[in-house]
């Protein structure tokens, strides 16, 4: 089910009626959370709902035995190490066969050997990286005695389940959100207010700008070896502002939702495009991904708590990884070590990515050097968004060539400037808001403890959500 449907307009509503005023003790509240979120993923394919099980099973089951093994660390290490293996397993069955065996048959048919016959149509189930890493980290911390493991299935299930960040996060940690299942929920009409002030700028950012930067992107994009150069720039960076606003904008429709039920989901987006060094935007962007990724790959190989060859051995190790958790592609793999790369050169000039002040503390509008790092942080990032974009590589080292060799200039992409501008004035509320959980967090002083300035702003969203919505378009991180 997706949020941008008339089928989730009707789901939640129902679901937080019988919610709050039908199951009110803690256990039905949990179970009824399992039975919802089932529901919400099983209406896309019910099939695949039987991987959600495996996946809950496996972990809810390794906790418990790891615990039983308190002592006995070998056979501790061979629990968690099954869970991990089963899980993966799972995942890379779906995600990655077709690619892996394809790049076999390539490199087995450059030796004169075939192998035909072997690749399937193996559909990808919606959600499967997200919840796949969000079940891995419980059985990883309950083994490094983080937390204790559960007891109560109930609360696990739905704990993997939760269906607000189901299928494309945040990749809750175990340690934050499964104690919000294990206490009692109390309404709170303060918290959910601004939980729905925080889905509507995440419906505003989807429908308004994503959708109708992709309705552009998608029409030229096919067609990009005939444009000129600027029209390739204008795409790269509508592209930048697209998967923005459709990711960050689904984190907040589930942030915002799961607070209609009185769960805090961690921040995933914290105005990345703002950034002044691609490290700072990598502590910005999809942050519940890249956090796990330091937690639970780049500290146990040592971090940088090592010596500087192998300090950036782990740093290429990871944006592989991240690469390939994007996508069964090239094009997602380049793209992770093109992160890396970058990364490593600010670690090799020296530069100083530890800023002193935070995006809050600077002035109302960023000094000459500030925009500069600014400017080509973004630049940097529309760049590696180009090979994010690209069916293959060659497409992407061959778009990359055009935007230098086709004419400069043509006049026709009106909507295309039009999508930008208002890109750029989402950028700049994002800005003035920027100490702000969202933007529409409105602060308790004037001219917003009025409350017909506050349903002025609302109603003014909603009137160019209805206007301006673009063709309805699938989330794009729902791919991963």
């Amino acid at each position: 089910m997706l949020f941008n449907s008339f089928e989730f307009l009707v789901f939640l509503p129902i679901v937080f009626l019988l919610y709050w005023f039908v199951f009110r003790k803690q256990l039905w509240q949990n179970l009824f959370v399992v039975v919802a979120s089932y529901v919400f993923y099983g209406l896309w394919d019910w099939r695949f709902l039987v991987l959600i099980a495996i996946t809950s099973l496996s972990s809810f089951a390794s906790g418990l035995l790891i615990e039983h093994y308190e002592g006995r660390r070998p056979m501790q290490r061979l629990v968690s190490a099954a869970n991990i293996v089963l899980n993966l397993g799972i995942l890379g069955a779906f995600k990655y066969f077709n690619f892996f065996v394809e790049n076999l048959e390539l490199l087995l048919g450059a030796l004169g050997w075939h192998l035909d016959g072997v690749t399937r149509q193996i559909i990808l189930p919606v959600g499967i990286s997200f919840y796949t890493f969000q079940a891995l980290s419980y059985s990883i911390d309950v083994y490094q005695k983080k937390l204790p493991a559960t007891r109560n299935i109930v609360e696990f299930f739905a704990y993997i389940s939760f269906f607000p960040q189901l299928v494309a996060g945040p990749i809750e940690r175990a340690t934050n959100l499964l104690p919000q299942f294990q206490r009692r929920r109390h309404f709170d009409y303060a918290q959910a207010v601004d939980g729905c002030r925080q889905m509507l700028w995440g419906f505003f950012k989807k429908l308004v700008i994503a959708d109708n930067c992709a309705a552009v992107v998608n029409e030229h994009w096919a067609n990009y070896a005939h444009l000129p150069g600027l029209t390739l720039i204008l795409l790269a960076v509508l592209f930048t502002i697209q998967i923005y606003c459709d990711f960050s904008g689904y984190s907040d429709i589930a942030i915002g939702c799961a607070r209609l039920f009185g769960f805090n989901l961690m921040r995933n987006f914290n105005n990345p495009y703002f950034s002044r060094s691609i490290p700072e935007f990598w502590r910005r962007w999809h942050i519940s991904l890249i956090s796990w990724f330091r937690d639970y790959i780049y500290i146990p190989l040592g971090g940088n708590r090592c010596s500087k060859w192998k300090n950036i051995r782990n740093v290429y190790v990871v944006w592989l990884i991240s690469g390939l958790w994007h996508g069964a592609n090239w094009t997602f793999i380049c793209w992770g070590l093109y992160h890396g790369t970058l990364l490593v050169l600010y670690k090799l000039l020296g530069i100083n990515t530890k800023d002193k002040n935070s995006l809050a503390a600077l002035r109302v509008f960023p000094g000459v050097k500030t925009m500069g790092q600014m400017m080509l942080t973004f630049t940097l990032a529309a760049i590696g968004w180009i090979i994010f974009r690209a069916e293959s590589m060659a497409q992407a080292a061959d778009y990359f060539t055009s935007i230098f060799t086709n004419r400069f200039y043509d006049p026709s992409m009106t909507r295309g400037l039009t999508m930008a501008g208002f890109g750029f004035l989402l950028l700049l509320i994002e800005w003035f808001q920027r100490d702000k959980q969202h933007a529409l967090q409105f602060p308790g002083s004037k001219p917003f403890n009025f409350t017909a300035i506050r349903w002025g702003i609302y109603y003014l969203i909603i009137l160019l959500i209805d206007k301006f919505s673009g063709e309805s378009q699938s989330f794009i991180y729902f791919q991963f």
